[in-house]
């Protein structure tokens, strides 16, 4: 069911800028929008487990290791 929204002049101008092609709808650009914030935020928290298991098993540099190896 269609529903009305209101966005500011701002938006719709970025959202305008957003189109691939130019028939495509708004609605076409923020379910795109919304999809690529999903398959981000799958990633990233694939990303922090990832990186958990790195720091329990050890296998990590500390920022002081690091700086000291670059030589900052």
């Amino acid at each position: 069911m269609p529903t009305t929204i209101q966005i500011s002049n701002e938006v719709k101008s970025s959202l305008e800028k957003m189109k691939v092609f130019e028939r495509e709808t708004y609605n076409e650009i923020i379910e795109e929008m919304i999809e690529d914030n999903l398959k981000l935020n799958t990633k990233t928290k694939k990303e922090i487990e990832e990186a958990r298991k790195r720091i329990k098993s050890g296998k990590f540099v500390t920022q002081e290791q690091a700086e000291k190896e670059l030589g900052l």
